[in-house]
């Protein structure tokens, strides 16, 4: 049965940096007059935290009914390059790639000239589709999101929202109120926060954890953590993260899994030590304040080390709370 679709190959290119609700719409109003469609992206340079692997799973998650190309940009003329060396580039690709599309989408003024530039290079008619430039319908740009992207978090898909929410991971030895921050965090917030589950899983098993436990702990919490991202906003709250899993394996075992060893770099935008200046409280489960000391000064070795973002709150509750806001002032 012939379809009645207006084209065969459709065309969207665009960094996705990151793939936002406007480039959904384009896609969907492309794909409705389509047969099939290609989506290419490529940036040169790349954006922090924002690379090909990234974008590519992005796309895979979000759109999968189409092919999807993410390419390395370090071929690609610079963002800066004037028009006509893009529509050449661009040209030049689709015909190493052997696509040629009967239509390219695009919500810029460029689209029209770019198609005629491939209908010449391709031998063969590109359609030029304007979609929604006046950004009426989805009111959203990928630099306002790169720009603040704490606060742009709605118009984000669930996949690239749980990848750019901020975290903020609260670390501490036994007793430093690391819970009880973790609360009033996401109070102040407005969000939610991950309970640590390592605890979850020592009270099941009566107190006892292998070294199987430890890195099943680790990747369990991080589950928890990105299936809680995907709704989280403005950040999302962290009562543990797998450096302090790590840090157990080694003051219960002597040593780490390699694979915990891996883990244990997980990335934060903040990382809270909660200071031990305050009374410890012996629930059963902990050893003494002497541990609790040593465990401090560990973090703080490690913290440095590694080279993480971090900052170390002291004193009552609300304290703990501001100074946590203000290394943070975009969720403010």
């Amino acid at each position: 049965m012939a379809s009645l679709k207006r084209f065969r190959l459709g065309l969207v290119v665009g960094k996705f940096a990151p793939l936002h609700l406007g480039h959904l719409a384009l896609i969907d109003h492309a794909a409705a007059q389509c047969d099939r469609l290609l989506l290419l992206s490529y940036s040169n340079p790349e954006f922090p935290g924002l690379g090909p692997e990234r974008r590519r799973r992005w796309l895979a998650a979000v759109c999968p009914g189409h092919e999807a190309l993410v390419l390395d940009g370090a071929d690609a003329p610079p963002n800066s390059a004037d028009d006509r060396t893009h529509q050449r580039h661009l040209a030049s690709l689709l015909m190493h790639l052997q696509r040629r599309p009967d239509a390219m989408f695009a919500s810029e003024p460029y689209v029209g000239p770019c198609a005629a530039v491939l209908s010449a290079a391709l031998g063969h008619p590109v359609a030029p589709v304007l979609f929604d430039p006046a950004r009426a319908l989805v009111p959203v740009s990928a630099t306002a999101i790169r720009a603040r992207p704490a606060s742009m978090l709605d118009w984000l898909p669930a996949a690239v929202r749980a990848d750019l929410v901020p975290r903020v991971a609260l670390l501490g030895g036994e007793s430093t109120g690391k819970t009880t921050l973790a609360a009033a965090l996401a109070h102040h917030w407005g969000t939610v926060w991950v309970a640590e589950y390592g605890r979850e899983r020592w009270e099941v098993q009566g107190g006892e954890l292998t070294e199987p436990d430890l890195l099943a702990i680790a990747i369990e919490q991080g589950r928890r953590e990105d299936m809680a991202a995907r709704t989280a906003a403005p950040v999302l709250v962290c009562d543990t993260s797998p450096l302090t899993t790590f840090g157990y394996a080694h003051w219960m075992h002597g040593r780490a899994d390699p694979a915990l060893a891996d883990l244990a770099d997980r990335p934060y935008t903040l990382n809270v030590l909660c200071g031990d200046d305050i009374a410890f409280h012996q629930d059963g489960s902990r050893l003494d304040a002497a541990f609790r000391t040593r465990q401090q000064a560990w973090y703080r070795e490690q913290l440095a080390a590694r080279g993480m973002p971090w900052i170390e709150v002291r004193g009552p509750l609300a304290a703990r709370v501001r100074a946590t806001v203000a290394a943070m002032p975009f969720t403010a």
